[in-house]
């Protein structure tokens, strides 16, 4: 008689390939795993729609009609905030999952806060686990750390050039 394999005690929900699952599944997390077009579009809806937060702000420091320079890099720069929170956002949720997959040991409730357990993966669920962060998740964790790039780029960039065309 072969031994059978070990019963996950692991509540369904809290199993970290369901908790995968789930955000592959979700409309908000699943945004980072689209193609670059429908990717990019949410982060630049998202820019676009700050202006009008903070076009009004970077106008009481530099009215558009006498700083207009001053005003754009201003206005564009509080922009990068929303479209950076819902990065920071996506990027902390995913890294909780990929660390739920990598580690052999899963730390889960059982009926709540003040009874939590631990239970050692089996091999072969952790090998699956680990061959779903390195094909699955590295990729979206890359493009997030590059989106993230950009932007400090850009911000780099903005900043550089009020320098050099206005000064401090």
């Amino acid at each position: 008689m072969k031994p059978s394999a070990p019963v996950c005690p692991v509540p369904t929900e809290q199993q970290p390939i369901n908790e995968f699952q789930d955000l592959t599944e979700s409309w908000f997390f699943r945004w980072a795993t689209l193609s670059r077009v429908a990717y990019l579009k949410p982060i630049l809806l998202l820019w676009a729609v700050s202006w009008a937060f903070s076009a009004p702000i970077a106008t009481v420091s530099f009215p558009a009609n006498k700083y207009p320079g001053q005003f754009v890099l201003c206005a564009a720069g509080g922009a990068c905030v929303i479209p950076l929170l819902a990065l920071v956002q996506l990027l902390l949720g995913w890294l909780y999952v990929r660390d739920r997959l990598m580690k052999d040991t899963i730390f889960y409730e059982e009926s709540g806060w003040y009874d939590g357990q631990t239970w050692t993966k089996p091999e072969e669920m952790l090998q699956r686990d680990r061959l779903i962060v390195t094909y699955q998740i590295k990729p979206i964790l890359q493009r997030l750390l590059l989106t993230f790039a950009a932007f400090g780029g850009l911000l780099v960039l903005g900043a550089s050039t009020w320098i050099l065309s206005f000064g401090l």
